[in-house]
């Protein structure tokens, strides 16, 4: 079992409720959720002028390989009512696939660790809370999240 680390993100309707719902969503025989960051409300950053985000990290505990869960995350957006229209744009949900064990992988259409998660605060502040120590690229979530807090 591979320990993995997901993004969510909802800025349209009942936020935290597809939050709630893309947990239950995720899980099967094949993944089990292991924790889940507090929720917190976030501005939106890039994209169009659009409402505030509800975002968290989770951690799991997955039974297949990245791209297969990546998959299963996409199916899972797509399920709960995520339109694609604009990059960057408002969405119902956002799942991002963060870290997949140990797994460094590049391909066209996935790259582990996930390339923003150390530019990101929406994502260090969750994920520090889940696992302040989890090394990434070459530092610690706690550290990374200092730094983007450091003065220039």
């Amino acid at each position: 079992m591979a320990d993995v680390f997901v993004g969510l993100g909802s800025n349209l309707g009942d936020r935290p409720e597809f939050l709630r719902l893309a947990l239950s969503a995720l899980q099967n025989s094949r993944v089990r959720l292991r924790q889940c960051s507090s929720f917190r409300c976030t501005d939106p950053v890039g994209g169009p002028k659009q409402p505030d985000f509800v975002n968290a990290v989770a951690r799991f505990e997955v039974l297949s390989k990245p791209e297969a869960f990546l998959y299963q995350l996409l199916r899972t957006e797509a399920s709960l009512g995520r339109k694609r229209i604009c990059v960057d744009g408002p969405r119902t949900l956002d799942l991002d696939l963060l870290m997949f064990g140990n797994h460094r992988l590049a391909t066209s259409f996935l790259t582990l660790p996930h390339p923003r998660l150390t530019e990101r605060r929406f994502v260090l502040e969750p994920l520090a809370e889940l696992a302040p120590r989890l090394a990434v690229n070459g530092k610690t979530a706690f550290d990374h999240l200092q730094a983007l807090s450091a003065p220039c």
